[in-house]
């Protein structure tokens, strides 16, 4: 019905919920069994069990019965029911509708299953021996098609005769609805999706994002020079239905089935880290294969933005742990990928992959010349030094250019503001940890687990994200370096405006009263829930009163120590 009325928004939720939606005959209609839909899920969610009355075919019932009260989310066998058969299966219209399979690879406590990257290979064993289709899209499960026409652009690429024989992926932008107005902690990502992928759509192409990318299948297989066979097992001629095509996929859907083979090491998407997506496209990058970065001005895609601090910070640490692992494994872009891809293109995957490292600069920034400046002591250029001058320029431009940047992206200047707020935030608590949790995995003391962003929204704190408000209210240790900062810069700032007030010279700590004035002004939303706010989302009280014990520790040790 959505491509008999051109519709082009075709995810019911997004398409009901516009202003602007596009009304047919079968609208209501639709809309009625949508919301249906949504109440019978919601219903399951609530009592924790599916009715008997919700399940109206048997390939439903089938897959719902495989999974008994024994079952963990660790431990269960696998499951891989056929819902729709293309050629088969007809839509309500009586068209043919596409194959729909419902996976669910085994799991069990006694064998590793790799996270993401581990279910991505699942999906491509299973797929190969159902189809074995030479196309793969991965796409987030919080992602909704926002262009019906971008599987034609991505074909565009790849059946052009005059593209590289060894174009292995297009990459699209990944691009978020519900941001809200002045995008509170630079979830657009801008410096990704607008600077670095298009510039390394110059070198050998942009690295694979982990949703939202077109695959061929056979560049999970072998180099661009080698012609292996994708699948050797694949039943490509038997209905996927079929006994032996159900066997097969239950088979390689199995957590033993990849013991003592090349599954995440030289084949399917690489295991070692909690970020397989750049550590696969590198590798791939590594062995010839290129890429293409398509930016179309309707988005491809859709998916969802943290929109609370707490989880924010923990995708940060998330991420610095996984990068850290590719920075200095042995297939490190800075070394591995610059012989074998290129230094440009080595260089930028290196400059992820060391993100964490900023931890260490910002940490400095945000506590050291403050604690001098409590503690009188000078530890730049006085304003009569000519040194003074290079620093000056030096912090205007690095955020001249990064506004600039920004801008021209399509930022507003608010935007850039809070974006950068947003940065040293990450720098401080999310980079921070992350780089803590990875040193101390490294000694065998602590191991990460891979957990998903929540993409849970209650309908207060998105009331309060939509009015530009920071959302707290989690007692999370990630919040105490900014806590702690927001309380040192304060101080320091406040200490110094009352001595100049007083006549004293500040000649010889003007730089440092600047780094706390601006520290201040950018730890302005924590300070309104710190003290300010009375709403759930305010910042704990416990996590403030902690944060007041550390800053005068900090003090205390630095008056010994400056």
């Amino acid at each position: 019905m959505y491509r008999k009325n051109k519709v082009v928004e075709r995810c019911p939720k997004a398409h009901f919920g516009s202003s602007n939606t596009h009304r047919f005959l079968e609208t209501d209609q639709l809309q009625t069994m949508y919301q249906s839909m949504e109440e019978r899920v919601e219903n399951v969610v609530k009592s924790g069990s599916i009715s008997h009355d919700y399940i109206t075919k048997e390939e439903e019932s089938e897959a719902l019965s495989r999974w008994t009260e024994g079952f963990l989310p660790q431990n269960h066998p696998p499951v891989v029911q056929v819902l729709l058969e293309n050629g088969k299966d007809k839509d309500v219209s009586g068209h043919g509708v596409p194959n729909l399979v419902y996976v669910s690879r085994e799991k069990s406590r006694d064998s590793p299953h790799h996270y993401k990257a581990g279910a991505l290979d699942a999906l491509l064993r299973v797929s190969a021996t159902m189809t074995n289709a030479p196309l793969i899209l991965t796409l987030d499960s919080d992602m909704y098609s926002k262009d019906p026409q971008t599987p034609l652009r991505a074909l565009c690429y790849l059946l052009d005769p005059s593209m590289d024989p060894k174009l292995g992926y297009i990459q699209f932008p990944q691009i978020f609805h519900g941001i809200n107005k002045n995008d509170n902690y630079g979830g657009e990502m801008r410096h990704i999706f607008q600077a670095l992928l298009p510039g390394m759509d110059g070198l050998a192409g942009p690295m694979f994002i982990g949703t939202g990318c077109f695959f061929q299948r056979k560049v999970f297989y072998g180099f661009p020079s080698e012609t292996p066979e994708m699948y050797q097992n694949r039943q490509v001629s038997h209905s996927i239905k079929s006994r032996e095509v159900l066997a097969m996929a239950h088979h390689v859907a199995g957590c033993k089935y990849e013991n003592q083979t090349k599954w995440g090491k030289k084949i399917g998407f690489r295991y070692g880290t909690l970020v397989e997506d750049l550590y696969t496209s590198c590798l791939l990058q590594s062995e010839g294969w290129k890429s293409v970065y398509c930016n179309p001005k309707r988005p491809a895609f859709l998916g969802n933005s943290p929109i609370n601090l707490h989880d924010f910070l923990n995708q940060a640490m998330r991420w610095s742990v996984g990068l850290l692992e590719v920075a200095l494994s042995k297939y490190s872009p800075i070394t591995y990928g610059v012989r074998y891809i290129s230094l440009l293109s080595g260089l930028c995957f290196a400059h992820l992959t060391f993100w964490a490292i900023w931890a260490i600069p910002i940490t400095i920034y945000a506590f050291l010349p403050q604690l001098a400046l409590l503690n009188s002591t000078s530890i730049f250029p006085e304003t009569s030094n000519p040194w003074f001058w290079v620093y000056v320029a030096l912090f205007l431009g690095a955020y001249g250019q990064e506004c600039l940047e920004y801008i021209l992206s399509g930022g507003s200047i608010q935007k850039w503001w809070n974006y950068q707020r947003a940065w040293m935030m990450r720098g401080i608590s999310g980079f921070t940890f992350g780089l803590v949790e990875f040193l101390l995995k490294s000694v065998g003391i602590s191991s990460y687990g891979f957990n998903v962003t929540s993409k849970v929204v209650e309908e207060e704190q998105s009331k309060r994200y939509q009015q530009g408000i920071f959302e707290f209210g989690v007692a999370s240790p990630i919040f105490l370096p900014i806590t702690t900062a927001a309380i040192i810069n304060l101080v320091a700032f406040l200490s110094y405006i009352a001595q100049a007030w007083k006549q004293r010279s500040i000649e010889d700590v003007f730089i440092q009263m600047l780094l706390a004035g601006f520290g201040v002004v950018n730890c302005w939303p924590v300070y309104e829930g710190m003290v300010l706010r009375t709403d759930e989302g305010k910042m704990p009280t416990k996590i403030t009163f902690i944060s007041i014990i550390l800053a005068w520790v900090l003090y205390l040790v630095s008056s010994f120590a400056l």
